[in-house]
């Protein structure tokens, strides 16, 4: 039976893994740097091998394959979209934006997502299953090799609930931040989360330098839960006490995204409430106009109230900044593509 993930392993187990089929262990490290840092997937294709193990790893154990879909490329910028299909058919998506800093892609965790909030795209046809090391980890290697370019920041922001994922996700994280592999530095990941807070305070017992970004979009219990139903299980309290434990356990900033809804979280009365849940925390808020799906009747905030918001919040010393909109004719934001996809076939 294949039960093993070897394109989704730690750099640790694959050497232990070598090691109990009688192998050294610097082949588990020939295995971990040919998936992580040569972006391979054709374990025949692993030349510092010997000929014989390759194929006794190609017969015994399961290798995960991600092929790329469907690319679609914004004509206002230079941000793509991926949809990716997996080994069951299920489809997921991930982007690529461009920044002055480099290169940033936003990645799946799971296929769908139970989490239910109300304007988010990939929730609505529900969670189907959680997404594996080697699946995310490919996002990420497929692009590089399609676009041609090279990642410097991660963010687990695209379909699913990382915090739903939990261990499989801290396996990626591990992965793709050894030196040996891709080596990218925890500070330069993202981990978004509607606010499960029980795995908050796991996560920051991981001590991992990464930032940790909640989706709060309401600092009111009652409206916070008419549109995430993950508010009905914590009160807005409890992921505050949540967020200052996380930060002070790592020294890392807490970030809020925060999705301003026309005459319905943009109020005074909503930044008065976000300044004094804030109060406690070395904090920076990004807002975001809402991106309209057919499924939520709500409108965005004009811009201009946009910066109203914004002005009034840096005013009371709370940093603030407004998402740029990157590849908006391409329906980039989480789980639009795949879901306009999936209805058209």
């Amino acid at each position: 039976m294949k039960d093993i993930e070897l394109n989704g392993i730690t750099l640790e187990e694959s050497r232990e893994y070598m090691v109990n089929i009688g192998e050294k262990g610097f082949r588990g490290e020939q295995l971990f740097t040919f998936f992580n840092r040569n972006k391979g997937l054709d374990i025949q294709q692993a030349k510092v091998l010997p000929q014989n193990l390759r194929e006794s790893l190609a017969k015994s154990q399961m290798i995960t394959k991600v092929d790329i879909l469907k690319r679609f490329d914004s004509n206002i910028d230079s941000t793509k979209k991926y949809l990716f299909l997996l080994e069951d058919k299920n489809i997921i998506e991930a982007v690529l934006m461009e920044y002055d800093h480099g290169f940033s892609v936003c990645i799946s965790t799971q296929v769908g997502c139970r989490m239910g909030c109300s304007f988010c795209a990939s929730t609505k046809g529900g969670l189907l299953r959680n997404l594996t090391p080697g699946e995310m980890l490919n996002q990420i290697y497929l692009i590089e090799k399609d676009a041609k370019v090279d990642i410097s920041n991660i963010v687990l922001m695209g379909s699913g609930e990382p915090l739903d994922n939990y261990d499989n996700v801290l396996k990626f994280l591990n992965i793709i931040h050894e030196p040996k592999g891709h080596n990218i530095s925890y500070r330069n990941i993202t981990l978004s989360t509607c606010g499960v807070v029980p795995r908050i305070y796991d996560l920051a017992k991981e001590n991992l330098p990464i930032t940790l970004s909640i989706s709060l979009h309401s600092p009111f219990d009652e409206y916070r839960a008419n549109i995430m139903p993950i508010a009905k299980a914590y009160k807005i309290d409890e992921l505050m006490k949540a967020c200052r434990y996380y930060e002070e356990s790592t020294g890392r900033r807490m970030t809020f995204e925060y999705t301003l809804i026309d005459g319905i979280n943009d109020r005074i009365v909503d930044g008065e409430r976000l300044v004094y849940l804030l109060r406690k925390l070395n904090a920076h808020i990004n807002l975001i106009p809402l991106n309209p799906i057919k499924e939520y009747d709500g409108n965005r905030t004009h811009r201009d109230g946009v910066e109203r918001f914004k002005r009034y919040l840096l005013s009371k010393n709370i940093n603030t900044t407004i998402r740029s909109e990157k590849g908006s004719d391409i329906s980039a934001s989480c789980g639009q593509l795949r879901r306009d996809y999936l209805e058209r076939d």
